[in-house]
């Protein structure tokens, strides 16, 4: 019994020996893991792992792959090529027509509805030039004010073409000795007549457009702004009148420099508010008048630059009359210039 009580004190003393050592042995693993661990993070930052690795690394496999990879082994590709070349086609005839038997190898599958409908060719055109007629439609100018604008470029055209038909008589009658409906004198006198009048009714209308910008400022239209306002006006005034002293092809390029520009700050104009939204459409139409004008006018010009002679111009004007007055003043007499020198003489 004794002995009994001593085997048994003595094994359960065994596992409590353990767990004393091991608890002893603690505090030392504790202080080495600590000490680790402060090293490894004051010498080098942990390393954060990618989302998206993470997700990729722990996707799991489609079925239908893993099912692959296992069975492959399983698959005879050569027995399955036999059997595909030993099977026989089976008849269905309710599928075979007269025209699926016919229809070109090469030709499109398609319905029956498809071939028979009409290809609209043009209909990319027509898509394109249905865009370009509602941007800049003139709907929304009120009637008014688009008769009145189209009837202010008819001067100007009529000008235009007044000075390509006489361009043209000019020309015809430097080369047939005679000219188409007059001759090549009157011809050019006309034309030294329309330069001038081309000249001041553009001047007048590019004075006009800026002059338009004064009355939306006194009308308060979209605001009161002052001075950037009014300086439209200024600029376009300013701009204008000196051509009338230019020649003819200068003066006519310098207004259409001048038109395009007025057209570029009344369309801002019109898209910050400070004119009628319409208002921007509406001056490119005019412009793209006028503009077309200047350019037949300098088109007709340039054939008969060399037939006809440059009419005299304000600077030569000038010239002349000064010329004239000091004509009229006429030379000093030398008389009196010596009579002068010796009063001066005698003075001293």
């Amino acid at each position: 019994m004794s002995a009994t009580m001593l085997r048994t004190s003595a094994l359960r003393s065994i596992p409590r020996s353990f767990a004393t050592s091991v608890q002893a042995t603690a505090p030392r693993t504790s202080v080495l893991n600590s000490t680790l661990r402060a090293s490894l993070k004051t010498s080098a930052r942990p390393a954060r792992a990618s989302r998206i690795l993470a997700v990729t690394a722990f996707q799991p496999l489609p079925k239908a792959l893993v099912r692959h990879a296992h069975n492959a082994h399983l698959y005879d590709v050569d027995k399955a090529e036999k059997s595909l070349h030993e099977r026989v086609l089976q008849p269905i005839p309710e599928q075979v027509s007269l025209e699926s038997s016919t229809r070109h190898v090469a030709g499109e599958v398609q319905s029956k509805a498809a071939d028979d409908e009409d290809v609209d060719m043009m209909a990319g055109i027509r898509s394109d030039f249905n865009t370009i007629k509602e941007t800049f439609s003139l709907a929304s100018v009120p009637r008014e004010a688009m008769y009145v604008g189209l009837a202010g470029v008819v001067p100007y055209l009529l000008t235009s073409l007044t000075t390509v038909y006489l361009s043209f008589d000019i020309q015809y009658a430097a080369n047939h000795g005679q000219g188409f409906l007059m001759s090549g004198e009157l011809a050019e006198s006309l034309l030294h007549i329309i330069e001038p009048v081309q000249l001041g009714y553009g001047a007048s209308i590019i004075s006009f457009l800026g002059a338009i910008h004064w009355g939306l400022e006194w009308a308060g239209y979209g605001g009161f702004k002052g001075y950037p306002r009014y300086s439209m006006g200024i600029v376009a005034t300013a701009v204008a009148w000196p051509t009338l002293l230019l020649s003819a092809e200068v003066g006519l390029i310098t207004q259409f420099l001048a038109f395009t520009f007025l057209y570029y700050n009344d369309a801002r104009a019109s898209a910050r508010g400070w004119a009628p939204p319409w208002y921007g459409v509406y001056r490119f139409v005019l412009t793209f008048i006028v503009g077309a004008s200047i350019v037949a006018s300098l088109i007709g010009r340039g054939q008969i630059a060399d037939l006809v002679t440059r009419p005299p111009g304000p600077a030569d004007k000038y010239r002349e009359l000064r010329a004239k007055q000091m004509a009229d003043i006429g030379p000093e007499p030398e008389g009196e210039e010596e009579e002068e020198g010796e009063e001066e003489d005698d003075d001293e």
